[in-house]
């Protein structure tokens, strides 16, 4: 048998040669391994980090929020935002003096946040410049010093809208009002790009979007600006006049229950916050209860009237101006002597609507002011938003029915009353309220008879129009008004009534021929020029009620009528 040599052994040189160029080239690696880890170890460092891929955050839009008619009330806008590395900015420390200055901090609050953060790789210099001062900044180049695009959220109409609108924080997350309540509906969805970037952070490719960024989506208020800026003005004048403490207004669509403006004092305005009062900052149209006071007999008058006992015509006798009801003395201003149904409403009269309630009873009452939503939140969603106290007792005495008939023993919402007030306008009907545009309007729910209900519009209008009402003050020349005031004593600190404290309440609605609108007023602890309802708070609702009917060109329907003038006849031979 042949034996043929192995190739090692017939070409010894050739297997020489290649094992010492494997040999060499081992050597070569490990020599620049050992090069790259110990003896140059910053190389790969330094490369890398001048040839970085990185993910950037593209940020998303937040959606804005408009009044009913398109005006912006919150906007995002495209701002700069300057952050450092302390570890490499405290490297340069000759650049201080300037970097200070672009970015209007003085010298050493600078030099002691870089100090208390030198450990860190990034902090906040200054967020939410304008574009072209954070470009001024930039164009500096100071080491340690890079900038990204942020949104920030801006308010055109300020005070005026603030406590419903709401605000957000730095990051635009909602904070307050509807800002907070529809944060997910409006906020967007940051995108992400895949960039080349350098160790100082400067763009050298833009490789590749990952994901695009989804805005966040509009807010169509029901609120009208127009509207919100004239209760805003009205509001804030009878603050000054009368020295009073707060205020709140809500005007109601009242055949939508879309709220045309919701306005409060003291207000605050949301894009400079820098010393804001947590007191200001309250929507107390929605927060604050109180006692309703007189504004709750008209529905006392209602009960009595659907009992069928009653009728605007029925005589009650109020003398002499006092009546006993267990341990409580009940009241009027004076002795109003005997008065009809419609005289009652008119005079305010604490005993005939104690007289009422005590005859049908406080249950029909109660049941009738929570089907109108009093002691009920309002649906709104609003954050914060109070429920109120409406009493049910097992048993009712005679002094809870007779405090309950004329508006104490309970505790509403400006807001709550609204919409009370809103279901006598739409002729008994209540509708749920609602802060966003309607497109179509709900059903709602028979509360009040029509017939009933027209009748109360009609004592409404006495109380406003008829000689002696208390609120003649709400007149609107060549409209049908209809309302009811209230002066409502406050509690003290020992849970009784404050002699010197009041609130000013009006309720109402127009006109009455044709309801349009409702609106309540609350005027609170006013000091001077007066605190009766129909002093304070009536020409608020005359004043804003008058510029809503004519905005929303509602016809008039108590004009004078038109004077027959006879002219003279054109003489012979003239032509007319």
């Amino acid at each position: 048998m042949m034996r043929i040599p192995s190739n090692g052994s017939q070409y010894p040189w050739r297997f020489r040669v290649v094992v010492g160029m494997l040999g060499i080239m081992c050597v070569a690696i490990v020599a620049r391994i050992v090069d790259l880890h110990l003896l140059d170890e910053g190389f790969l460092k330094n490369q890398g980090d001048k040839r970085s891929v990185r993910h950037t955050v593209i940020p998303a839009h937040r959606g804005q929020i408009l009044d009913r008619n398109g005006a912006p009330l919150a906007v995002s806008t495209p701002v700069t935002t300057l952050w450092a590395n302390p570890r490499q900015l405290n490297e340069h420390p000759q650049r201080f003096a300037e970097l200070a200055t672009a970015l209007g901090i003085s010298l050493p609050v600078l030099r002691e946040r870089l100090e208390a953060n030198a450990s860190r790789e990034f902090i906040y210099l200054r967020r939410h410049m304008t574009p072209e001062d954070g470009e001024t900044v930039i164009q500096l180049r100071v080491p340690g010093v890079y900038s990204i695009e942020e949104q920030r959220r801006f308010y055109p109409a300020g005070e005026v809208s603030a406590h419903v609108v709401g605000f957000t924080n730095v990051d635009e997350q909602g904070q307050e009002g509807l800002e907070l309540t529809y944060n997910d509906w409006l906020k967007g969805v940051p995108g992400r790009r895949q960039v080349l970037q350098d160790r100082r952070g400067r763009l050298i490719k833009d490789v590749q979007v990952v994901s695009n960024a989804r805005p966040g989506n509009d807010l169509m208020l029901s609120i009208d600006l127009r509207l919100q800026y004239l209760a805003h003005r009205e509001l804030r004048k009878a603050l000054d006049e009368f020295g009073a403490r707060a205020g709140s207004l809500v005007l109601v669509d009242v055949r939508t229950g879309e709220i045309l403006a919701m306005s409060n004092q003291p207000s605050y305005n949301p894009n400079n916050r820098t010393n804001l009062r947590p007191e200001a900052m309250r929507n107390r149209a929605l927060i604050d209860v109180f006692e309703p006071g007189s504004p709750i007999k008209t529905f006392t008058v209602g009960v009595g009237l659907m009992s069928g006992r009653y009728q605007p015509n029925t005589m009650m006798d109020t003398r002499p101006g006092r009546m006993r009801v267990a341990t409580m003395t009940v009241s009027d201003v004076r002795n109003y002597g005997v008065l009809d149904l419609t005289g009652v409403m008119m005079k305010s009269s604490n005993i005939g609507v104690a007289k009422i309630a005590l005859d049908v009873g406080a249950e029909p009452l109660r049941e009738m002011l929570a089907q109108l939503g009093l002691g009920e939140f309002s649906g709104l969603g609003f954050p914060g938003e109070s429920v109120g106290n409406l009493p049910n007792h097992r048993r009712w005495r005679p002094v809870e029915t007779a405090t309950l008939s004329y508006g104490y023993g309970l505790s509403v919402t400006a807001t709550q009353l609204a919409q009370a007030y809103a279901a006598l306008g739409n002729q008994g009907r209540k509708v749920p309220l609602s802060l966003l545009k309607v497109d179509r309007p709900a059903t709602g729910e028979q509360v009040i008879p029509p017939q009933v209900n027209q009748q109360l519009l009609d004592m409404l209008r006495a109380a406003v129009d008829g000689e002696g009402g208390t609120g003649g003050r709400a007149r609107v020349p060549g409209y049908q008004i209809g309302g009811k005031t209230g002066t409502v004593h406050k509690t003290d600190a020992s849970g009784g009534y404050a002699r010197d404290r009041y609130r000013s309440v009006f309720a109402g609605v127009a006109p009455i021929s044709n309801p349009r609108f409702a609106a309540v007023v609350v005027i609170d602890e006013p000091t001077k020029g007066g605190y009766y309802g129909g002093l304070v708070a009536a020409p608020v609702f005359g004043q804003v009620m008058a510029g809503a009917l004519r905005l929303m060109n509602v016809v008039p329907d108590d004009l004078p009528p038109l004077q027959q003038v006879e002219l003279p006849l054109p003489a012979k031979g003239v032509r007319g």
